[in-house]
């Protein structure tokens, strides 16, 4: 359903409507490593590469009728943002509890916003019911070929800015969309994914051969933008066929990735934007030479930044 072409031909499409973001050289263990940073891309993720991709490939009818798209935050900001840019109307299904600075961000963009439960709402259903009452178009945030090769850009950079061959790229995962968009635009890398303690579906399913989802019982996580209550077929298929690595990481261990960005850095990294840098420093993943670690958001409110950093690890 998506290949490494629609990878290139998203890179294509979307040139000049996102930013290029730097690939900067970090230590992780006595080994030289690089950190793709997407939390410094517009809207401070790296969603607004997918959302672009998706959008810019919308009938002139659909774009009238508008958008409705469900995300913690940042596919929201991604869509908001990509929609305000083509003058295209857009809902945003919001859980109650996603963090106000990302809720504010989606709002100064002209989206209008729905709040559900997360805990006994369906995402997916809600948004169905807006865009049928709407005529709207529904923009999920991983499960579509246009979401996954727009994220996949971030790979094609890599390849491009590395000073070596990236032999292992770690990645967050919440459904996938990135880390398969990746796995697609770097065939010759290794893939390891990074999900949050108790919602590592992606994990368990890549372990099982099949799709699990996450436990109705899953414990609260810092990495609200990793959780994804159930990966989708294209994701899954893609990572599978990669032979990708997964493991989870607790929220301690994703505090110290966020102060180890901010300490050695200064980079601002929001606790599921850290998953992959915090798989490296606990030592569940191996930091081998040319390995690269994508930080892939940055919206994190500023006085929970503020707690995580000033602890000492």
């Amino acid at each position: 359903m998506v290949s490494r072409e629609d990878v290139i031909a998203a890179a294509q499409r979307i040139s000049g409507l996102v930013e290029r973001t730097p690939l900067i050289e970090s230590e992780v263990g006595g080994t030289r490593v690089w950190l793709k940073c997407e939390c410094l891309q517009t809207g401070h993720a790296f969603k607004l590469r997918g959302a672009t991709n998706r959008l810019l490939q919308l009938a002139e009818d659909e774009r009238t009728r508008g958008v409705v798209a469900f995300s913690s935050g940042n596919h929201a900001q991604g869509v908001a943002i990509a929609a305000k840019r083509l003058g295209i109307p857009a809902i945003i299904v919001m859980p109650a509890d996603a963090p106000k600075v990302k809720v504010d961000a989606t709002r100064s963009h002209g989206a209008r916003i729905v709040f559900y439960d997360r805990r006994s709402e369906s995402r997916e259903e809600i948004a169905a019911r807006l865009a049928g009452e709407r005529g709207a178009v529904v923009v999920p945030s991983f499960d579509d070929p246009a979401i996954v090769a727009g994220q996949g850009t971030v790979g094609l950079e890599i390849l491009e800015q590395m000073p070596v061959r990236p032999a292992r790229i770690v990645v967050p995962c919440g459904g996938g969309g990135l880390s398969s968009g990746i796995a697609l635009a770097c065939p010759d890398s290794q893939v390891a994914i990074a999900e949050p303690e108790g919602w590592d579906d992606m994990k368990r399913s890549l372990e099982g051969g099949e799709i699990v989802p996450v436990a109705a019982d899953a414990p609260a996580t810092l990495c609200d933008s990793l959780q994804t209550p159930r990966v989708s077929p294209i994701t899954f298929g893609i990572l599978r066929d990669r032979n990708a690595e997964a493991v989870w990481v607790s929220d301690e261990e994703v505090r110290e990735a966020v102060r180890f960005a901010w300490r050695e850095h200064e980079l601002v990294v929001e606790p599921g934007g850290a998953a992959a840098l915090a798989a490296l420093l606990s030592g569940k993943l191996e930091p081998v030479g040319g390995t690269a670690v994508v930080l892939s958001g940055g919206n994190i409110d500023p006085d929970l930044h503020a707690q995580i950093v000033a602890k000492a690890a």
